[in-house]
């Protein structure tokens, strides 16, 4: 009855919401010619659609990973990642991340919530800024997909442990205090990272680093499984290929749409994405292969992922052999994170942090190291003294930050589940359903 009593509030609030939404008045949608081009409305919304097909595609790379009795609760912690993230950009996300700087020009840390309130002004006209050549709304879609994946990349760290109703009070707060100030700082007009001149062309730092600490804070906030010691039983290993493969094609429209046109610089964004994951996942066998073990399916489909990680920051603003060079280092490093890992008492479930943290951060690294003109290799140096303080700052926000939203979650619903529960399984326990085999009751 209790619980009942939790959900009936849920259900009002959301009632509530479109109660208000009805009275609101509509964004123009009208026909606006000018200075829409075609070309780039038929990319963005081909784009957008794609972004959208990773979070499915992570659903099923994770979902393939774990323990058979977690795939189902697993696949639906990415899944309900695209129903609450929506809601919560409609209302105010998108303004946090895209509004006017709460107090204007030079401080860039956070939008105000009321500029694009329920999409107020968010219509069918280009922004000047922003969306010059297409419908700002069509922008408003392609930023919330990269704001859906965000918090569904984290929770592979902390798989078959956690109550899915607090991880879904957690992805809410680390949605709007978390990730709408890191998208501000680093892709809004005035936001302050790109004033310093730090280069994120798809998501490094706002989604993979941000990912990957906030991982790192939920492992070790829930702390190690019931049955971390016991050999590793992966659910269906064909779904981690599936899920790899929809990652690789809808990354195209990850890296490959930010450059917010239909351009060169879009090619060379899906250039620079197929070849850094390409050389990530050969160096990933190779490696493998180099220890005496046997190339693995599951070490293919997380090399390529890694690269995928890597080169996102850097795909518009290096050349095809840097991404070369950006994908094998990212898989050595973070192959090695994950050996690392392994010796340690950490119980990240699924590595989030050596392969989309330590990813995020090579790429970040490596993009300072080879972007046109402005890179050490170019022989400046202020982009990469800009990009290490960056890292140190996003680094200690994105940890402090989420672990602090794991402690406020915990008081009001608490994340771990019963020892019995994590027993039978999260998707027997938490929804009553099974994948191939019957629970007993």
């Amino acid at each position: 009855m209790k619980n009942s009593t939790k959900w009936l509030g849920a259900l009002l609030l959301m009632g509530f919401i479109a109660f208000m939404g009805i009275f609101l008045p509509s964004s123009d949608f009208g026909f606006a010619s000018e200075g829409i081009v075609a070309g780039d409305v038929a990319w963005m919304l081909t784009a957008t659609a794609l972004v959208l097909l990773m979070t499915p595609g992570l659903a099923f790379f994770y979902g393939g990973m774990v323990d058979p009795k977690n795939i189902i609760s697993t696949i639906l912690q990415s899944f309900i990642s695209m129903g609450i993230v929506s809601v919560i950009w409609i209302i105010f996300g998108f303004s946090l991340a895209f509004g006017e700087s709460i107090g204007g020009p030079g401080s860039g840390w956070i939008g105000n919530p009321l500029t694009y309130f329920m999409f107020q002004n968010v219509g069918g006209a280009p922004h000047p800024e922003m969306a010059p050549t297409f419908p700002f709304a069509l922008f408003a879609l392609f930023q919330l997909k990269f704001a859906i994946i965000t918090p569904a990349l984290i929770t592979g760290s902390f798989a078959g442990r956690v109550r899915f109703r607090a991880y879904m009070v957690f992805i809410t707060l680390f949605t709007i205090f978390i990730y709408t100030p890191l998208a501000h700082w680093t892709w809004h007009p005035n936001g302050i990272l790109r004033n310093w001149g730090v280069l994120d062309f798809a998501g490094g730092t706002v989604v993979h680093m941000s990912a990957g600490f906030a991982a790192l804070a939920g492992a070790m906030f829930l702390g190690k499984r019931k049955d971390y010691d016991a050999p590793e039983r992966r659910a269906n290993i064909p779904f981690v290929l599936l899920g790899a493969g929809m990652l690789w094609f809808g990354w195209f429209g990850f890296n490959a749409g930010s450059a917010l046109e239909a351009s060169s610089t879009a090619v060379l964004a899906l250039l620079n994405t197929n070849t850094a994951s390409a050389a990530a996942m050969m160096t990933w066998v190779f490696l493998d292969g180099a220890r005496g073990q046997k190339p693995s399916a599951l070490g293919a489909a997380i090399g390529l992922v890694v690269g995928l990680v890597a080169i996102t920051p850097a795909a518009g603003f290096v050349d095809v052999g840097a991404s070369v060079c950006i994908g094998v280092i990212a898989a050595g490093i973070s192959n090695y994170a994950i050996t690392l890992q392994g010796k340690m008492s950490l119980d990240d479930t699924l590595d989030v942090f050596p392969a989309h943290g330590m990813g995020g951060i090579t790429g970040m690294i490596l993009t300072a190291v080879f972007a046109h003109e402005v890179g050490l290799m170019s022989g400046e140096i202020t982009t990469f003294l800009m990009h290490l303080l960056a890292l140190v700052l996003v680094g200690l926000f994105t940890f402090g930050g989420s672990y602090l939203l794991y402690w406020i979650t915990d008081q009001f619903v608490p994340l771990r589940v019963s020892e019995e529960s994590e027993e039978v399984g999260l998707d027997f326990s938490q929804h009553s359903e099974s994948y191939g085999f019957a629970y007993k009751d």
